[in-house]
């Protein structure tokens, strides 16, 4: 080891490095080096095709054979016979290429320990509040309410809750942002994803197949026409929502534990789940038995979550008299003079997904 000091010591003074430069004979380590491959690496850099011998006298007598070795293993380094006795002579990697997915892994891994902080942090924090039997935590700022939010459903076990409005609010609780980053992971895992949404979500084609991908993977969503404010519930022992829905600059949020507050929070939830309208996944399959196209079946079943003839038209991608003539043609099919009468066609005919009261569909114009 002494030597490698010594050698080391020796490389860092090097043609082009000054002498007072600050040392940074041991940074390589930090990606995986040893401080033996560390040193030979750098001396390689500067001196391609050198053989072992060269090598060993520049590092003060190391024995670097086996080092050599190391680095080739490890796509560092190269050898060639050049020799007419054999001898072999190496030549560094491209740094660039050889300890660039080096530095990308630990940069990775950094990434995750930082999140791993923060989580503990946010875990630490609702321990001390929640040990001293305060029902309510208040939180201030995005950073803060972000973190606890994706903290909260990395601890999920069973069930997620949220209420999504589609009016403009702190971009917090996002059920687009938020999607990517939990929801999938949360599905992963065996975890039932509940959420009401607002029916203005569905008025637009991108939000629309936002939620279509969420109800594709396994969520249950439901469509209401209104919801007071945005929330968050995780397995019935904790909740997440905003202080004041309405606020723009320093967003608070607030964290309730099991209280009475929280089983207000879940009867509020059931209520508007129960009330709303259930979505099914886009593109299901026709019964054997249906004679009534796919995209029929889509039209009407969006006008049974109270989508408009026009929204209904912007999500298919077709044109809004091409809805308006294909309802008129599965009403003269089914002999219905109504809207009305073709929804409760409809829900007899089972071309509707079930719903908490097998209501008929209210289909409006």
């Amino acid at each position: 080891m002494a030597g490698a000091e010594a050698g080391r010591g020796a490389a860092g003074h090097h043609e082009g490095t000054r002498p007072g430069d600050p040392v940074d004979a041991s940074l390589l380590t930090l990606l995986g080096l040893g401080p033996d491959e560390d040193a030979v690496y750098r001396l390689l850099v500067d001196r391609p095709e050198s053989e072992p011998g060269t090598l060993s006298g520049q590092l003060g007598g190391l024995a670097v054979e086996g080092v050599l070795d190391s680095l080739v293993e490890r796509g560092l380094a190269s050898a060639d016979r050049q020799d007419s006795d054999g001898t072999l002579r190496y030549r560094a990697a491209p740094p660039v290429l050889a300890l660039g997915p080096l530095l990308e892994s630990r940069r990775s891994a950094l990434h995750r320990v930082e999140s791993l902080v923060g989580d503990l942090s946010e875990r630490h924090r609702s321990a001390q509040m929640y040990g001293a039997g305060a029902p309510v935590e208040v939180l201030s700022g995005p950073a803060a309410v972000r973190r606890r939010l994706v903290t909260m459903q990395r601890q999920a076990r069973s069930e997620v809750c949220t209420f999504v409005p589609a009016r403009h609010m702190p971009a917090l609780l996002s059920f687009e942002d938020n999607h990517e980053e939990a929801d999938s992971e949360m599905m992963r895992r065996g975890v039932t994803v509940r959420s009401v949404v607002e029916r203005t979500w569905l008025e637009h084609p991108a939000t629309a197949a936002l939620v279509a991908s969420c109800v594709a993977q396994g969520q249950h969503i439901s469509v209401t026409e209104r919801l007071p404010i945005k929330l968050v519930i995780v397995d019935r022992r904790i909740a997440l929502l905003p202080l004041d829905p309405e606020r723009e600059s320093e967003p608070v949020a607030l964290v309730v534990h099991r209280t009475g507050l929280l089983t207000a929070l879940v009867s509020l939830f059931e209520e508007h789940f129960e009330k709303g309208r259930r979505m099914t996944p886009s593109g299901v399959e026709e019964r054997a038995e249906s004679p009534v196209a796919a995209t029929d079946r889509q039209i009407v079943a969006l006008l049974h979550i109270g989508l408009t003839d026009a929204a209904i038209a912007r999500q298919l991608g077709m044109g809004h008299r091409t809805v308006q003539r294909r309802l008129h043609a599965l009403m003269d099919e089914v002999g219905a003079a109504t809207r009305f009468q073709l929804g409760w066609h409809a829900a007899q005919a089972g071309w509707l997904p079930e719903t908490s009261d097998n209501s008929v569909a209210q289909v409006h114009s």
